[in-house]
């Protein structure tokens, strides 16, 4: 344990208070004495890190992520080991986990939950492109700054938990069980594809309230993913369109080829389905209704506002360009009526 206002980390990060707790680690909101700016330190549990091949696995991991610049990812400073704790600098994100802010709102408006749910989509289909699966997508694991912007943590341990020896694995990973792609909860590897499923439980959480699957029971928990259908979304919120309703459950589909292929993909079916609203189209079920029922086809198809309006610059230089041709015309007529008469 950490005492705050006591402990400088590595010589440099002066710990101020705790933030929260977890099965992984504690974090605290810290000050770096070199930069003199505010920073998060993630320290992890003692149980973690005395294994050799973790503590590599875990470096390697944080270097990984430490490359992750997105405005969706929270940026990882430094990585340290100072009196046999591990951990992890990190962006100071204001604010409060995605958890924590679901619980203080309730279910949240389709329109600030399809934002949300773009901003997660985008940060992990940026960490998908970079080689990073994050293995442990859940609310608490996604911090809400006071402007609404979402910012993903701890890609680095997730990923590295998921190097270590399966025994183990069942400790640590099935903290938050309720948000396992079908695939892990049967002890498979996980994928981009776990990733998407992973977001769907949130979007379906963010949208209704409530979790698709639930249980006390781990193993139960575990068949539920595995086995039963997902209910609908709109049978806990009526107001739902009915297009968002067939993406949520488009993700939260038991194969993974059968959800859509990576967050990307995700995030652009997400944008369009907010967008063609706005751009007076017949309405979100007809013109979703395409790209749901193929992931190949699931790209933007919004038709930008000004590609129906007269390009008015082309048709002055047009005209300006007739004018001067035209102006020529006389001259050369003038010049060879004067040759024909001098022959």
């Amino acid at each position: 344990m950490i005492t705050p206002g006591e402990m400088v980390l590595g010589g440099r990060y002066q710990i101020i208070r705790q933030l929260g707790s977890g099965g992984m680690a504690l974090v605290y909101h810290a000050r770096d004495l070199n930069l003199q700016r505010e920073v998060a330190v993630k320290a992890l549990r003692d149980d973690l890190v005395h294994d050799p091949a973790f503590q590599a696995r875990f470096l390697q991991e944080a270097r990984a992520a430490a490359n992750l610049l997105h405005p969706n990812i929270v940026t990882i400073y430094d990585f340290g080991h100072d009196a046999s704790r591990y951990f992890l600098v990190m962006e100071y994100v204001q604010g409060t986990d995605l958890k924590t802010y679901l619980r203080r709102r309730g279910r949240l408006t389709v329109q600030e939950a399809v934002e949300l749910g773009i901003q997660i989509s985008s940060g992990v289909g940026y960490a998908h492109r970079a080689g990073l699966v994050h293995c442990d997508l859940k609310p608490q694991n996604i911090l809400v700054s006071p402007d609404g912007r979402a910012k993903i943590t701890d890609f680095g341990i997730a990923r590295a938990l998921a190097s270590i020896e399966p025994d183990e694995t069942s400790e640590v990973v099935w903290g938050s069980p309720q948000y396992m792609a079908p695939e892990q909860a049967a002890g498979g590897p996980p994928s981009p594809s776990s990733d998407v499923y992973g977001i769907g439980v949130i979007l379906f959480e963010l949208l209704t309230g409530r979790l698709p699957f639930d249980s006390e029971n781990a193993d139960e928990l575990a068949q539920l993913h595995l086995s039963a259908p997902p209910p609908s979304p709109r049978r806990f919120n009526p107001d739902l369109p009915p297009a968002l309703e067939q993406i949520v459950l488009k993700v939260l589909a038991k194969e993974p080829s059968a959800r859509y292929r990576t967050a990307d993909q995700l995030a652009r079916v997400l944008t369009t389905f907010v967008a063609q609203p706005l751009q007076g189209d017949p309405g979100p079920v007809e013109a979703t209704h395409v790209s749901l029922s193929s992931p190949a086809s699931a790209g933007p198809a919004v038709r930008l506002a000004g590609d129906s309006q007269v390009d008015w610059l082309a048709v002055f230089l047009g005209l300006m360009a007739f004018l001067a041709v035209g102006g020529l015309i006389p001259l050369w007529l003038m010049v060879f009526l004067r040759n024909s008469a001098g022959r």
